[in-house]
């Protein structure tokens, strides 16, 4: 009778052990699971050497940046009101070095200006103007912090070539580069020049990405319109895009196929993904080019034409459309659509045109009539103008910048809890 007691008290004591063993691994499964749809919903995890393992969503063309911390940045999140849409918002980069600053702010305020939709900032500069930026960027009224958050990062080159990158053709101007390679946990990016002027949403240009075939990598303009008055068909000594080269004043990259895409090149039969073909291109061509980094893409995409949309010179209108007399047409149709004042022009008397245009922008104080305060000043300083090339085409300018202030004076009248 005893061995059958011992007998059935083992069995239980084995039964309890093997459902508190079932039972462990069904909540080990489950918490799996959980971990997995976590994965699903926000994302493949994105690493780079700055990242602390977030969370990101990939697409096509829009992407999404999680906030996450990171070591050696200075991240800020402006507009706590702003229920963040990882589609809805653009990305836009610049690079400041030097006497830039006052330059730069008046550029990421005409974005700000225009734009409906959210943006972030990827502000790359010299260490002494970061707390000039975040302060700067902090004052502005808080309803026009919550239509963006910024990010300040430092300059960086690869080691190894730090002073040569630094020191081709402006400084920092060849920083552009490489952010492809440092901002690896973004897909698409719009890169401006501190020299540009909005004068239409950032997100027209930014839905341009969903013109992009499967093998295109990034967009800019043509160099110039009119092949007589071309620089790169007259005097470059290295290959260049198409019949007038680029300009990569305003560039438009799909960062992720940027990273994955292998180029062919004139160095090596063998096609060199983005890090690789960077550093042996400019030890080829150093004493060849005049425009640094500009001349590096220039011949990137002469060997892979395929890879590059082409928009038109109303998204990038500099005084060569004007000084010889006007030679964009689809700007002559539509008006400009971003200005971009190269050459210094914005701060000497060369071009008074573009001169009156940022400083309109750089004077208006926002919440103030867009119509009363910035566009009809703006008209008459441009009125003074005429006596120049770029003065009698400056009704261009201002064509596309009433349709932009009367569209953003209606989206703030429909919705009244963002204006």
């Amino acid at each position: 009778m005893r061995c059958y007691l011992h007998a059935f008290l083992l069995c239980v004591v084995l039964t309890l052990c093997s459902l508190f063993y079932v039972f462990t691994q069904l909540a080990s499964t489950l918490e799996e699971k959980d971990e997995w749809r976590d994965v699903r919903e926000q994302g493949i995890p994105g690493r780079s050497s700055h990242d602390t393992g977030h969370l990101l969503r990939k697409g096509p063309g829009l992407a999404g940046l999680r906030d996450h911390g990171e070591d050696g940045l200075d991240r800020e999140r402006s507009g706590a009101a702003v229920k963040e849409s990882i589609d809805d918002r653009s990305h836009l980069a610049v690079v400041a070095c030097g006497p830039r600053l006052e330059e730069t702010l008046t550029m990421l305020k005409s974005a700000v200006l225009f734009s409906k939709k959210p943006l972030h900032f990827y502000i790359f500069a010299e260490d002494n103007l970061h707390v000039s930026f975040r302060s700067s960027l902090h004052s502005w009224p808080r309803t026009v912090q919550t239509k963006f958050k910024f990010t300040i990062y430092p300059i960086t080159f690869p080691e190894e070539n730090a002073k040569e990158w630094k020191k081709l053709f402006k400084p920092c101007a060849s920083q552009r580069l490489f952010l492809p390679l440092i901002l690896k946990e973004v897909d698409s990016l719009l890169y401006v020049d501190t020299d540009i002027i909005f004068l239409r949403p950032v997100e027209d240009m930014w839905a341009l990405l969903s013109q992009f075939s499967p093998s295109h990598l990034a967009a800019m303009a043509p160099e110039h319109e009119e092949p007589r008055i071309g620089w790169y068909n007259r005097f470059a000594r290295h290959p260049y895009y198409g019949k007038t080269g680029i300009n990569s004043g305003v560039m438009l990259m799909n960062m992720t196929r940027l990273r994955e895409n292998f180029f062919k090149n004139d160095m090596t039969k063998v096609s060199l993904r983005w890090e690789e073909i960077l550093m042996p291109l400019l030890q080829k061509y150093k004493l060849n080019i005049t425009w640094g980094d500009q001349d590096l893409l220039n011949i990137i995409f002469h060997h892979n034409p395929e890879s590059l949309y082409v928009f038109p010179c109303q998204w990038n209108y500099r005084p060569d459309h004007c000084i010889y007399g006007s030679n964009c047409q689809q700007a002559e149709q539509e008006g400009v659509f971003i200005l971009h004042g190269n050459r210094g022009v914005y701060h000497d008397d060369k071009q008074p045109a573009f001169r009156a245009v940022y400083e309109a922008i750089q004077k208006y104080q926002f919440g103030k009539n867009m119509e009363a305060f910035l566009l009809q000043p703006l008209e008459a300083s441009l009125q003074t103008t005429t006596h120049t090339y770029c003065g009698r085409a400056s009704h261009l300018f201002t064509k596309r910048l009433k349709q932009s202030i009367i569209n953003r004076t209606s989206h703030k009248d429909d919705n009244p809890a963002r204006s």
